[in-house]
């Protein structure tokens, strides 16, 4: 009889020699039973249909769990999407068709090409296929009889699943593979498919999973290009449909705020590929880069940090030290002056056909390598390292926007959000064991203010504990993860735990943005560090004459600017704030008498002295044989701030007509009430 320890900390003994997980939901209550999908038994996921004959502890996942939204993802896509394409596409041949955020896919090989058109009427028959009353039947089968199985219904690709899965010892009881029969209302076998589950047990709780089949792509057998080409069928699917509706918002409008669109048609930047992952700023965007290093300077100015700059190409001496060649030099960029010489010597290779990646890996070792900096912390220590360091000297904050090299995948690259080559706000602050927790809480209140200057209230904070690939000891790792989780609680900020997603030399801190559609942007980091400064000597003297290593924190507000700047443009759709904004205002003369006024009008603007990297209103006339409308509506596709129209009144009287570039009409304005109003949205956000 098995004692169930339920999530309240109760526990139930059951008659018999099993009970399942339905059987346990029933006897807790009718709508539990109803909304129960699947269930967690000592931690691990399986059928509510299973037996459990064992004592344990188990949670009952319904559709507002993870596991629980997940199990009816996974059942849509391998009994319910797969069966209707099969329907309506026999002879097609299927693949895999795992779970994803939001949703699910499946990649087939269908006998005629599957297109957009089609995704309709699939839908269409899996609505028909929900309404039937199935079930979903587990069942443990011998390899050699699932292998045979699919070999006679001509399933090519689950045969070489069900191979690998007896190779990689993936077999229940060591000896079984699990297959899901979906059975009709006599008992009659409808589909079966290869899994490992869960699965529910019964159509009717499929039916209250909001879905749709969204899109379709390309995709080859095991992500290998020297692979068959299939089809991948992507599937949304949400607990109700208001979720759905609102994910399906959501994405409509990032498809409408991708930056790689708005930020080319505002003359922003461009990508092309003999450069992959780096950024072509034209004027327009590099004037939004400069106004936001320009405004981040006097933040650090005033935070008290000293800023400094360091080479681009080191040896990988200095790395090795660091420890970041074992660990990161897949991800550089490796360069050297021996790149003419013979990486192997042919003499001690000329009896072999071939030469071991071994052997290569040795000599590169012993070649004279750089790296194009792909981090700035090593270097940043190069400079604390020269001359002797005092306590007196310390917390010594040094920032550097400095540019990094990272050799990305060319199919991970994402515009400018992920490139090779980025610039970061990046700062390392020397200090004392005693300094981290006031260091930490200054640093996350220089944060909240850059964050709020920018027009994001809304993060939260990760703590990310050791990977399982890091440098140094425990003692060190718990000192680094418990200053990290104090200086959290002394800032007043609440967090969560990343358990393993920590860098190799220290646990950290991820603040994440949420922008105005709901998405979550990973931006700014805190790392504590007791490795680094041992591996590579910084050290300070204390009050007591003793030399002891430094603490590191590396920290970031916005991480990446190219990638920040990405998320500004997605967030604002590209209405940059005034004091960001490339061109702040259009001065449009309605008649060529009046082209000299808007240059006078323009030529007071840029002379206000009220932005700091222009020294005034960064402003253009237009002065084209265009009607006055169209000029409008012109400066308004370019999300101009401001659109001042000069007339033959204007000009007389010493206004201006302000247009919004959202088509509100302001009326004739002074000059000055013009300069005003912009100064309040120029120098008070930057010098707040």
């Amino acid at each position: 009889m098995p004692k169930i320890t339920l999530p309240d900390g109760s526990v139930r003994e059951f008659a018999g020699e099993s009970v399942t997980g339905m059987e346990i939901a029933a006897s807790i209550g009718a709508g539990l039973a109803k909304a129960a999908v699947a269930i967690e038994v000592d931690g691990k996921a399986q059928d509510l249909s299973m037996p459990i004959s064992h004592d344990a502890s188990i949670k009952i996942a319904t559709a507002k769990d993870a596991l629980g939204l997940d199990t009816l993802r996974h059942t849509m896509t391998a009994q319910v999407l797969t069966r209707a394409v099969f329907d309506l596409f026999p002879n097609t041949q299927l693949a895999i068709g795992p779970t994803v955020d939001n949703g699910f896919y499946h990649d087939v090989l269908a006998p005629k090409a599957i297109s957009a058109d089609d995704l309709p009427k699939i839908e269409a028959r899996m609505r028909e296929i929900l309404a039937e009353p199935n079930t979903v039947v587990r069942e443990h089968w011998e390899p050699a009889k699932v292998e045979a199985y699919f070999e006679s219904v001509g399933q090519p690709f689950k045969v070489e699943l069900v191979r690998d899965a007896v190779a990689r010892g993936e077999l229940v009881e060591g000896k079984y593979l699990s297959v899901y029969i979906q059975r009709g209302a006599d008992g009659s076998q409808k589909y079966l498919d290869l899994c490992r589950g869960p699965h529910v047990p019964t159509f009717e709780k499929l039916r209250g999973l909001a879905f749709t089949i969204s899109s379709l792509a390309g995709a080859y057998w095991r992500g290998d290009s020297a692979n068959q080409q299939l089809t991948r069928l992507y599937g949304l699917g949400f607990a109700n449909a208001k979720e759905l509706e609102a994910y399906q918002h959501m994405r409509a409008e990032a498809e409408k705020r991708d930056h790689r669109k708005i930020g080319p048609a505002l003359g922003l930047f461009h990508l092309q590929e003999e450069a992959p992952g780096q950024v072509f700023w034209h004027p327009a965007g590099w004037t939004i880069y400069t106004e936001l290093t320009d405004y981040l300077r006097r933040k650090l100015d005033a935070a008290g940090y000293v800023e400094v700059n360091t080479p681009q190409r080191v040896n990988k001496v200095l790395y090795q030290k660091s420890g970041h060649w074992d660990n990161y030099r897949d991800n550089a960029f490796i360069v050297s002056d021996d790149l003419a010489r013979p990486v192997v010597n042919p003499e001690e290779h000329a009896d072999k056909q071939h030469v071991t990646l071994g052997a290569l890996s040795k000599q590169m070792d012993m070649l004279d390598l750089h790296m194009l900096k792909p981090m700035n912390c090593p270097c940043h220590v190069q400079i604390f390292n020269q001359g002797v360091r005092s306590y007196r000297d310390l917390p010594l904050r040094m920032a550097e926007f400095g540019r990094c090299m990272r050799n990305e995948a060319k199919g991970a690259l994402h515009g400018i959000m992920r490139v090779t080559s980025f610039t970061q706000d990046d700062a390392h602050i020397f200090c004392t064991t005693e300094q981290i927790q006031p260091e930490s809480k200054l640093f996350c209140d220089l944060l909240k203010s850059v964050y709020a200057d920018l027009g994001f209230s809304d993060y939260f904070v990760k703590l990310s504990t050791r990977p399982d690939k890091r440098i140094g000891d425990d003692a060190l790792w718990d000192k680094a993860e418990n200053a990290l989780a104090d200086a959290c609680r002394n800032a007043g900020l609440e967090f969560q735990l990343n358990p393993g997603e920590g860098a190799f030399y220290g646990p950290k801190l991820e603040f994440v943005l949420r922008d105005c559609i709901g998405r979550d942007w990973q931006c700014g980091t805190l790392q504590v560090d007791f490795n680094m400064p041992v591996r590579l000597a910084a050290h300070y003297t204390t009050a007591e004459g003793t030399r002891e290593p430094c603490v590191m924190l590396h920290r970031a507000i916005l991480g990446s600017l190219e990638r920040f700047i990405g998320i500004l443009i997605e967030n604002s759709e590209g209405k940059f704030p005034t004091w960001l904004a490339p061109v702040q205002a259009l001065v449009i003369p309605i008649a060529d008498g009046q082209v000299a006024y808007a240059n006078e009008v323009a030529a007071q603007l840029r002379g206000s002295g009220i932005a700091t990297a222009t020294g005034g209103v960064r402003v253009e006339v237009d002065a084209s044989n265009e009607r006055m409308q169209k000029k409008i509506l012109f400066g308004q596709q370019r999300k101009i701030p401001y659109m001042l129209v000069v007339g033959k009144k204007e000009a007389e009287e010493g206004t201006v007509a302000v247009r919004l570039r959202d088509g509100t009409d302001l009326g004739a304005k002074p000059l000055s009430w013009l300069l005003e109003r912009v100064r309040g949205e120029v120098i008070g956000r930057k010098d707040s």
